[in-house]
Order: structure tokens, then sequence, then C-alpha cells
């Protein structure tokens, strides 16, 4: 039977503060309660509410933990009650409400989902957030279905990234924004259909162009702000607006007629304050319906760099200056 110890290295910072605040500190290993694991952290995903909860902007859901990191891949080590005991020492990934970055990490049970052996824990810690919020909004909420074509904003993102490879899997046409020439390369050689400078190109009329006048049947969303009735306008008749992030706004005016007449919808979500019992049904759904396609190496995501679990500061940086292109990651174990 593995000995735990009974502290642990953490990224655990006193918002708000600077990127480089982020320091390893020691804190307690936690305890997993009923129908939670306890996992041994190999590697932990760094998001963009990891940052924007370090500046003090991210309401937290109460009772997380103080310890920065949504998503983690690692052995699970220790078991709450209600768990099945054959899940001891299984490799798995977890969407998680916090506490990632660190040595240990506590994850209800409902919201693992085991890493194959096509996923490095590396790849597999990139997975869950992008992966759940993805498939929520885009396939859920935005009922896109093969045939559709979908706009998607923020090309190179983490989202972004696993947009338009969940796309590809599931016979959308991808039509993505980027920031420069060089990210929308990129996201062309990823498998976008097209891709959309939105600082030197109009997006608006790049897709009545890319579409001939017909429009998109979703756009997802995660800037807010003037961008919602531009996006409007992108969509087609029945089109549905789902917004995930308000990163240029929270606040819009919209059409209220133009919406009626197309009848549109707009409707958006918020992932981290949702149940566990909502998060291990979207976890059974992925189960079924993507992680074959993981199993078999169809699916993977985009890794921009790694950084260990000192550099935390580091990571942070490269995602505020915004150069990145997928994902970011913690290397822990």
């Amino acid at each position: 039977m593995t000995v735990l110890p009974a502290r642990m290295r953490a990224i655990d910072p006193a918002p708000p503060c600077p990127a480089e605040a982020l320091v390893v500190v020691e804190r307690p290993v936690p305890v997993p309660g009923a129908g939670e694991v306890l996992i041994r952290v190999a590697a932990a995903g760094v998001n963009r509410p990891d940052v924007l909860q370090r500046l003090g902007m991210y309401p937290m859901p109460p009772g997380v933990p103080t310890i920065l990191g949504l998503e983690v891949a690692g052995e699970i080590v220790a078991l709450g009650t209600g768990v099945e005991p054959e899940l001891l020492g299984q490799p798995v990934c977890a969407l998680i409400n916090g506490g990632g970055y660190a040595d240990y990490a506590v994850a209800p049970v409902g919201q693992c989902l085991t890493v194959p052996a096509a996923l490095t824990m590396v790849e597999a810690a990139a997975m869950p957030e992008t992966l759940f919020t993805v498939w929520t909004n885009l396939f859920e909420r935005a009922y896109a279905v093969e045939g559709d074509t979908v706009l998607v904003h923020g090309g190179t993102s983490g989202i972004g990234t696993m947009a338009i490879a969940l796309g590809g899997l599931f016979g959308l046409t991808m039509i993505v924004t980027c920031g420069s020439d060089d990210k929308c390369a990129a996201a062309l050689k990823l498998g976008a259909a097209h891709a959309i400078n939105y600082r030197s190109e109009d997006f608006v009329a790049r897709v009545a162009e890319i579409t001939g006048g017909r429009g998109c049947q979703a756009v997802l969303d995660m800037v807010g702000g003037d961008y919602v009735p531009r996006n409007l306008k992108c969509l087609a008749e029945d089109g549905r607006h789902v917004s995930i992030a308000v990163q240029g706004g929270v606040t819009a005016t919209v059409p209220l007629f133009d919406i009626m007449r197309r009848r549109l919808t707009l409707t958006g979500s918020t992932l981290r304050p949702r149940d566990v019992s909502f998060k291990s049904l979207v976890a059974d759904e992925l189960a079924r319906a993507v992680w074959p396609h993981v199993e078999a190496g169809r699916l993977k995501p985009v890794i921009d760099t790694t950084f260990p679990l000192a550099e935390a500061g580091a990571a942070h940086a490269r995602m505020e200056a915004g150069d990145h292109v997928g994902k970011i990651v913690l290397t822990v174990g």
C-alpha cells in the first residue's frame, strides 16, 4: 500500500498578484471525500480562468481549493468512500474545481477519464477543461451537427484548437478568427477550413463571403461586448450563438427584431460552477462519443509549451502575452 506524505508542493497565491508571485509553497496533502479520488499529479493544464483567478477577477465557487489548476493527469493513489477499489493505481485525467497546481489533487470520480496509451500525461492534462467546454457548448448548447459551418473566435487558443479538432472528427466546417497571419496559418494547418485575421480583415464580411451569404449555423464566442452583434450578422437563419467568456466586455446591445425575424438563439454557459452530477454526466458522454477517438490516436490536444511546477509564473506570463498556440501545461510529477 502506498504511504502518502503529509505535505506537498503547491502554487497557492494570494490574489491579486503578478505572474512572478507564483512560487512553490507547502500545503497539506488533501484527503478525498465520499465519491472522490486522490490523484498524484503528473501534469496540470494552465487555463485562462487560472490567470483571472490570480488577478482577483474570477469569482470562485464556495468551498473550492485556493490552489490554482482546473485539470490534471496522474495516478489515483487514494480513494474516498463509495469509490470502486479497482480504480486504485489507474492513470486518469480529471476536470476539477481547483487544486491542480500541486503534487496531489482531489477529483470527483465521475469527472475522471482513463488515460489511454495513445496519450502522454502532458497531453492528458491538456484535455479536460477544453474538451468539457467545447463539447457542452458547441455540441449540446449550439446543437452542431455534421454539415454545419461554425465560427469560433480565438482559433489558436486551447478552446479554439480543441474546437477545430472536434469539428474535424464530427464533420463540421470550422471558420476561426486569429490575431495574426502566423496564427491563421497555424489554425489552417490544424484543420480549420478558413482562418480570418481579425486585425486586418472584417470577419463579418469574410464569413458572408465564405458562406455565399448564407451565414454560419453556430458561433462559439469568448469575446463578448461589441463582438456579439457582429457575430449575429454571421449567423444563418435559425443560427445559434453561444457565449463562453467575456474577455471583450460583459454587456452587448443586440438587434431584437432581427433575432426574432431570423429565429436566432443566444445562449451561453460557465462550466466551473456546475455541480458534480452535471460534470459527471458530461464525462459519461465524452467517454462514449469522444474517448474512442482519443484511444485510437485520432484526437490529441495541441501542446504549445510545458513548464515545471516551479515556473508556473512563466507559464502564466506566456498565456498573458497571447503568443501561444494550443495548451500550456505544467509538469509536476
